[in-house]
């Protein structure tokens, strides 16, 4: 299964494309926003359960490539969160990342607007939500070209950030449905 845009194909991953997902899960400006960077070895197990899942499912976080070249850019997709008491128990949350070079392109634009399409259409999801750190300027404002809505009476301390990093615990809530993505 693929999703096609203009510029773009999301995808499955492929064994091709293990070296970006490790560049990408240990860069520290497209990881600023996280606790921690991943070992080769832990990208390379958090690749394997993303392309399991896209397999089994058909959600979760494709691989993002070049249409024309098939080069792989980063990810962008929806899958399942768990985050009791902050989300609903069958809540599903769009993210992505992309390696530097590819950023201030409108790529996760892009990618973002075919997910959610592909989301809602496919998957008869009836709402998606999106987080990030209260000071990510850079992921909020793709929530807010994709047309996602601010919840801001449910902004909240991320519980699997680490006290070890407060500056990282507060959250923003966005949320898309059928009728405003």
């Amino acid at each position: 299964m693929e999703i096609v845009t203009e510029r773009l194909v999301l995808r499955n991953w492929q064994e091709e494309d293990r070296n970006l997902f490790r560049e990408i899960n240990r860069d520290s400006k497209v990881m600023e926003f996280f606790p921690y960077r991943r070992t080769h070895g832990e990208a390379d197990m958090m690749m394997d359960r993303i392309r399991d899942q896209i397999a089994q499912s058909g959600l979760g976080l494709f691989a993002l490539a070049d249409r024309h070249t098939n080069e792989a850019m980063g990810f962008c997709g929806v899958s399942p969160v768990d985050l009791p008491g902050i989300l609903p128990a069958d809540a599903c949350e769009i993210g992505w990342r992309t390696a530097t070079r590819f950023w201030g392109k409108g790529f996760v634009t892009e990618a973002a607007l075919a997910v959610l399409d592909h989301a809602f259409s496919n998957h008869r999801l009836k709402e998606i939500f999106a987080f990030a750190v209260a000071h990510n300027r850079r992921s909020i404002a793709v929530m807010e070209r994709i047309g996602m809505q601010r919840l801001e009476d449910r902004d909240f301390d991320h519980p699997l950030v680490p006290v070890s990093h407060p500056q990282l615990k507060p959250h923003i809530l966005y949320r898309a449905t059928p009728n405003n993505a």
